[in-house]
């Protein structure tokens, strides 16, 4: 079992790395990364970190020559062979062949871009420029740095006695959410606290607690490095990354309202089966629902993300209803600041009237709260997310049906969005994490 007190006091080392692999990001990356290096690879698009808990300010916290030493340590790094291996021999979503073998050679020689990295006014605007194929992989590798960061800054002027207490808490919180899960065999649930996460070390102590406590509750976990090591099922499929893109593709107000669809229609040439999840509520999901081709509907099923949960699979299920589809044979995957309250209540509200999952993210892997020794809040998770902001030459645009997590380049291009797209089943909520 791993000593996180002496681990974390214990810094005898030039550099203790955040990235040791370039495996350790979410599986869906591989799979929406083929996608994009074989069709749309040299879109030239900007991921840009945004951190909208605007009252930690984060370059006041992380110095700078240790967040550049750690986003330079990352570009260092290169696929190992068994990792390939691992990517092009190992059974995904129960097939062997999702990574073709001339995208695994691609990843052979793949190598993290240059990064650009300012302050303003205490927060790092840290951005990603360049052909998609190339830049697409920061993503999660730049928020699980910034995050991790974070949490040692917090950590650095605690002694062994302090941090053996701070971990102590810490268990005692995650142990206390598995044991109540445990009293619900059926809920199936995966771990997806990648990005947010507190550090790699307690992310795989997490992740392991639930695998060995919760049995066949737990499906697996969407970080591939993890996956790997521990021979865990990798879980996740594609991201608002997709359709943002290809929004900024549109060459008119009509292609715009088209693109959430036309990404899916591309998508289902490279992939079938478990992997034909939908994400609907880039632009909103009740208008997505409501113009949606026909084929949409004989897809596996839907991720819900920022809608009101409760609303979002009442929804879905009435949508299948409507379209001629039993939803009970169509998976619905809540992800969106998950507890386990949330997850019980939803559990019972929607089992046996659709196929219900859940991916547990940061209230898994990063939830400090209450635990500092010295009852200080600079553990607690903040809300950071790397976005698409610009592809092809203009502002990308995410309008969410939480309007408190609208992204956007300018309030111009957010304006024709919502005047294309609406505001229908759009409610503004707290975004917890």
């Amino acid at each position: 079992m791993m000593d996180f007190a002496t681990r974390v006091h214990n810094h005898n080392y030039r550099l203790d790395p955040i990235i040791r692999s370039l495996l350790d990001t979410d599986f869906y990356k591989f799979l929406m990364h083929q996608f994009v290096w074989m069709l749309y690879p040299k879109v030239p698009v900007t991921f840009s970190l945004i951190n909208r808990t605007k009252t930690v300010r984060l370059a006041e916290i992380i110095p700078e020559a240790v967040l550049r030493a750690q986003l330079d340590h990352a570009r260092t790094l290169t696929f190992r062979e068994n990792e390939l291996i691992w990517l092009a021999g190992n059974r995904f979503y129960g097939r062997r062949d999702i990574f073709r073998p001339e995208y695994i050679e691609y990843l052979r020689s793949f190598r993290l871009p240059d990064y650009h990295l300012e302050v303003v006014d205490g927060q790092y605007v840290l951005t990603f420029e360049g052909d998609w194929a190339a830049v697409t992989m920061w993503e999660i590798y730049a928020l699980a740095i910034v995050s991790e960061l974070r949490s040692r800054m917090a950590m650095a002027s605690l002694d062994k006695f302090e941090l053996d207490i701070l971990y102590a808490h810490a268990k005692t919180k995650i142990w206390s959410k598995i044991t109540k899960l445990k009293a619900y065999p059926d809920l199936k649930l995966a771990e997806f606290g990648t990005r947010r996460r507190h550090g790699f070390l307690w992310q795989e102590w997490v992740t392991d607690a639930m695998a060995n406590e919760l049995g066949r509750s737990f499906v697996g976990t969407s970080n591939a490095l993890l996956a790997f090591k521990h021979s865990f099922e990798a879980i996740g499929t594609n991201s608002h990354e997709l359709p943002m893109v290809f929004g900024c593709l549109a060459d008119s107000d009509e292609a715009l309202k088209t693109a959430q669809y036309d990404v899916l229609a591309k998508w289902q040439e490279v992939y079938d089966g478990e992997l034909l999840i939908i994400l609907p509520d880039t632009f909103g999901m009740t208008q997505f629902l409501r113009d949606a081709p026909a084929w949409a509907s004989k897809w596996t099923g839907m991720r819900m993300d920022s809608k009101e949960p409760v609303a979002a699979g009442e929804e879905v299920i009435a949508w299948y209803a409507m379209r001629g589809e039993d939803p009970r044979k169509k998976r619905a995957m809540f992800s969106d600041g998950l507890e386990v309250d949330l997850m019980i209540d939803l559990h019972q509200r929607f089992r046996g009237r659709i196929r219900e999952s859940f991916g547990w993210g940061t209230m898994a892997t990063n939830d400090f709260r209450g635990a500092h020794p010295r009852g200080l809040d600079t553990l607690d998770p903040i809300s950071l997310v790397c976005k698409i902001t610009a592809a092809n030459g203009r502002p990308a645009v995410k309008l969410s049906d939480n309007p408190a997590k609208t992204t956007g380049g300018s309030q111009e291009e957010i304006d024709r969005y919502l005047r294309i797209f609406g505001r229908e089943g759009v409610a503004e909520q707290k975004v917890i994490v």
